[in-house]
């Protein structure tokens, strides 16, 4: 498909006056655009860059919105720098991690984790949910330390742990020292990290974690949660024990 390289600008000039409740319509072109660029690596670049340019400029949060989506469509490690500049503007972070998501690779990873370590919050806890997203094994640390920090940001990371089923996930779950609410996303998760190694056919991983958890809640669980924990922790034993049988 050609593109007509006046529509183009025309568009991006629309793009840095738009906002929300104004037509879309004048952004037409960067839409055909975005569909070009497969198979046009030239094309790519250049869409990219301008792209770019709209999150670096004072252009509106619609307008920073509409590239964050396209960028998550076409981006790739050249956008990460000013993706990751808006990860600390509440405004325009949630978009900036969508781009960040679906570009991935260890660019997109890395500055979600930079991200971690300054911002607070709410922000704090969409990089979790981010990294979690991306199965982030770099991340592990951050979000072992995190399982003794307030309320909400311990939660997210007890259930971010959980789906990134290594080792170390597994490891740092075993070792937090914790109760309450977050006592019992640490059992979720590292019943969630058993399943995963029992689908991944690790039967004798996923044995030990199922068995550590039934032990851990105890033959006569304190309340109706940690029931459910412990006949979820006998059933996945029930079940990797006869899928090791029959194999």
């Amino acid at each position: 498909m050609a593109i007509d390289s006046k529509n183009l600008d025309d568009a991006f000039a629309a793009l840095a006056a738009f906002d929300w409740g104004k037509d879309a319509a004048p952004l037409a072109a960067i839409d055909a655009a975005t569909i070009a660029t497969r198979g046009d690596a030239a094309l790519r670049a250049d869409l990219e860059k301008r792209l770019g340019a709209v999150l670096s400029s004072s252009a509106s949060r619609a307008a920073k919105d509409y590239a964050c989506r396209k960028l998550s469509i076409i981006g790739t490690a050249a956008s990460v720098p000013v993706a990751a500049a808006l990860l600390s503007d509440a405004d325009n972070s949630h978009m900036a991690r969508y781009a960040l998501q679906r570009i991935g690779g260890p660019e997109a990873r890395s500055a979600l984790r930079r991200a971690l370590e300054t911002v607070k919050g709410d922000l704090a806890i969409g990089m979790i949910s981010s990294l979690a997203d991306l199965a982030d094994a770099g991340s592990v640390p951050q979000l072992a330390k995190l399982l003794t920090a307030d309320g909400p940001l311990a939660l997210a990371a007890a259930r971010a742990l959980g789906r990134i089923p290594t080792s170390e996930s597994a490891a740092a779950l075993a070792g937090a020292k914790v109760g309450g609410e977050v006592g019992r996303a640490v059992k979720d998760a590292q019943l969630s990290i058993a399943e995963s190694r029992l689908s991944a056919a690790d039967r004798a991983g996923a044995l030990a974690l199922y068995e550590a958890v039934s032990k851990e809640v105890g033959e006569v669980p304190a309340g109706h949660r940690d029931r459910d924990v412990r006949v979820a922790a006998i059933r996945g034993m029930v079940t990797t024990r006869d899928e090791t049988s029959s194999s």
